[in-house]
């Protein structure tokens, strides 16, 4: 009886440029996807990347068999399900690629353990990533804790490959495999529906994509704080999901690197990002820097509400946390304003606005989730100062100077002339179906730096 290589797939739900199913391909290869949430410690997925991760695991499934195999789906601990899948087909080897979430790095290193001592060969390799944390250390050979000088040393890294095409698959298995419906990854509410009218989960979409920005991508660095136009390549679900690998659109833009700078930056975040959870692993729970864990932060639950419903009476916040619930997805420049008014007007912790983006946000990732909240607040590492607040009415005139996205997201606002679409309660008739603010933003500065200035003398 034939040996068999697994490919356990997780965050790589492709088949192209693969480097794990690459290599498994050079023997019988046998797709799986087991589903064990509990194994993803206090960070197990939220309702809107389950949304995802079904429609992501169906397109898989059907890539797989015009490859002429299966993908085999399986729920449990994934120790067990491993030993159940040797118990039914002789396995060879098992190949993944890397994860860098503090609770399934400890996992995949147990099971990695296990497996060897089983007689079973193990190999992981970097499928979702440009370079591994481990690569880049400063001159004192210690990690990075500023993004301009590991920018600046990723790019003299040259760490990219060029991407691998789908591997020829010709044996059949007769594995058993669970349908994807009995994961129940979909939510029992109707509020994921919109999500399939504006996202198309899976490769074909992160391709259509990448090739639609491709053809922008020369007016992103002036066109990326707009939050009313599409000037963002809205391909964070795809990436966090691994249906394209950074590898792939690092080489798409390489040929234009001058004029594409300014995204591919953003890419270089974006390991930044991994590599800051990597080195400080409990910077998903607590702030990085740890004068702040002695912050007065306060228990709002009417604001918290407020916040999460868009009703806080800033049109510019309210647009964006009801531009999150109804697509899944939020514009960066306003994930910055409605973090920003969430931990320095209402004085709440990031980390109930980290709990927030991660179950409504279908690009929610624990090391992208992690850094830009400890950004916003003043609490991470290279992060914005805590004095840094930004007004919500400036930021609106700013951004959105005549309220073409005010407008779109808050239709009580529809009738405001532009002149008052940014604080409508000072208008000479202000709408009488909008809230008016919950906070005095004039005071809540005032008591946020008071706070920050004694935290600092202590």
């Amino acid at each position: 009886m034939s040996a068999w290589n697994i490919i356990w797939h997780s965050r790589d739900l492709r088949v192209e440029d693969n480097p794990a199913l690459n290599q498994a391909a050079s023997g019988n290869v046998l797709p799986i996807y087991i589903h064990c949430p509990e194994e993803e410690g206090k960070w197990s997925s939220g309702a809107a990347t389950d949304w995802w991760l079904h429609h992501s695991l169906k397109e898989l499934s059907q890539r797989y068999e015009e490859l002429g195999t299966r993908l085999v789906i399986r729920s449990g601990p994934a120790m067990q399900v491993l030993e159940e899948l040797a118990n039914e087909v002789p396995i060879q080897s098992v190949f993944w690629n890397h994860h860098y979430e503090p609770a399934v790095k400890k996992r995949d290193q147990q099971i990695a353990k296990k497996l060897g001592a089983n007689g079973v060969h193990v190999e992981c390799f970097e499928g979702n990533y440009l370079l591994t944390p481990q690569e880049l250390l400063n001159k004192s050979g210690k990690p990075y804790s500023v993004f301009t000088p590991f920018s600046k040393a990723f790019l003299e890294f040259h760490s990219w490959r060029k991407p691998l095409p789908a591997p020829k698959i010709n044996q059949k298995h007769s594995v058993k495999s669970d349908a994807i419906e009995t994961l129940n990854l979909l939510p029992k509410l109707d509020w994921a529906d919109p999500f399939s009218e504006i996202w198309q989960a899976g490769r074909k979409g992160a391709l259509k994509v990448l090739r639609e920005f491709s053809e922008v991508i020369e007016h992103y660095n002036e066109d990326r704080d707009i939050p009313s136009i599409l000037g963002t390549s809205c391909l964070s679900p795809y990436l966090h999901f691994g249906e394209i690998s950074p590898h792939e659109i690092w080489k798409t833009f390489a040929a234009r690197q001058d004029k594409c700078l300014p995204f591919l930056r953003q890419l270089i975040w974006r390991e930044f990002s991994n590599y800051f959870l990597f080195h400080s692993p409990t910077s998903t729970d607590l702030s990085w820097k740890k004068n702040f864990e002695k912050f007065p932060w306060e228990k709002n639950p009417e604001g918290l509400k407020a916040w999460k419903k868009g009703m806080t009476g800033y049109p510019i916040v309210d647009a964006g946390m009801r531009q999150l619930w109804k697509t899944g997805w939020m514009h960066n420049r306003v994930r910055m304003i409605v973090g920003s008014f969430l931990v320095k007007d209402l004085f709440i912790h990031w980390t109930e606005g980290a709990r927030w983006f991660w179950d409504t946000l279908l690009d929610a990732d624990l090391a992208n989730n992690t850094m830009g909240w400890q950004w916003v607040a003043g609490t991470g590492a290279d992060a914005a100062p805590y004095f840094r607040i930004f007004n919500p009415v400036l930021q609106g005139k700013k951004f959105d100077p005549e309220g073409d996205y005010i407008r779109r997201w808050v239709p009580e606002l529809k009738k405001v002339p532009s002149k008052w679409i940014h604080n409508p309660w000072e208008a000479p008739e202000p709408p009488l179906d909008y809230p008016a603010p919950i906070v005095d933003h004039s005071d809540a500065r005032k008591k946020a730096l008071a706070a920050y200035h004694k935290l600092n003398q202590s």
